[in-house]
C-alpha cells in the first residue's frame, strides 16, 4: 500500500526533495500528494513545481488564528486524501487542531540527538557547548518543540569549528535517516 503525504517546509525543501527523490528510485513507498509552506516564495515551492507536486502557500498572519490557519490545511489534506504529514524544515510549532486530526500521524526531522539541543539552530547550539557528537533525530510531533517520541536517531562526528562541514554530514544523515525511518513506519 502507498502512503499519500503532504510534507511541510518553511525554507529551501532540500530534506523535501529527498524524500521526492527516494519516491523516484523505488526506495520509499509513498506519494507526495501535496508540499505546503506556511513561507510563500520559499524555494521548496521551486524544487516541488519542477516535480509537478501541488502546492500551498499559507501566511499564517493572513489568519485571524492559528486555530483557523490549521483549520485550513486540514480541509485541504482531507481533500486531498492525506493520510500522513511530515515536517521537513517546516519551522513552526504544530497547534493542537492540526494534531487532534493527525494524531500520531506527524512526523519530523531534527537536526540534534533530542532532548539535547532542541528547537532553532540545534547545529550552533551543538557547536556552542563544544560537543563531539551530534546527529539528527525523526520524531512523531506533539504539543512541545521538539519532545515528541523519538523514531530513530543517528550520529555524526562534530567537526570542530567547521560548522559546514559538520552541517553538510548532518544533512547527509537527515536525507537518508528520515527516507528508511519514514519507509518502516508506513510498512507497518
Amino acid at each position: 500500500m502507498v502512503a499519500k503525504i503532504a510534507v511541510f517546509a518553511s525554507g529551501s525543501g532540500s530534506n523535501f526533495q529527498a524524500i521526492a527523490e527516494s519516491i523516484e528510485r523505488g526506495e520509499l513507498t509513498a506519494n507526495i500528494g501535496l508540499v505546503i509552506t506556511d513561507k510563500p516564495g520559499a524555494f521548496v515551492v521551486t524544487r516541488a513545481e519542477k516535480m509537478g507536486i501541488p502546492v500551498l502557500e499559507l501566511a499564517p498572519k493572513t489568519f485571524e488564528s492559528k486555530v483557523a490557519y490549521e483549520e485550513k490545511i486540514i480541509e485541504v489534506l482531507q481533500e486531498n486524501n492525506i493520510e500522513w504529514v511530515i515536517l521537513a524544515g517546516y519551522m513552526r510549532l504544530v497547534g493542537e487542531t492540526l494534531l487532534s486530526a493527525y494524531e500520531n500521524r506527524i512526523i519530523n526531522i531534527h537536526p540534534s540527538l533530542l532532548p539535547s539541543f532542541p528547537g532553532k539552530d540545534a547545529i550552533g547550539q551543538a557547536m556552542a557547548h563544544g560537543v563531539k557528537i551530534t546527529g539528527v533525530t525523526v520524531h512523531f510531533v506533539d504539543a512541545g518543540m521538539d519532545t515528541g517520541k523519538i523514531i530513530a536517531q543517528g550520529t555524526v562526528d562534530v567537526v570542530e569549528d567547521d560548522r559546514a562541514a559538520t552541517e553538510s554530514s548532518i544533512h547527509k544523515l537527515e536525507h537518508e535517516l528520515y527516507t528508511n525511518t519514514l519507509q518502516q513506519l508506513f510498512k507497518n
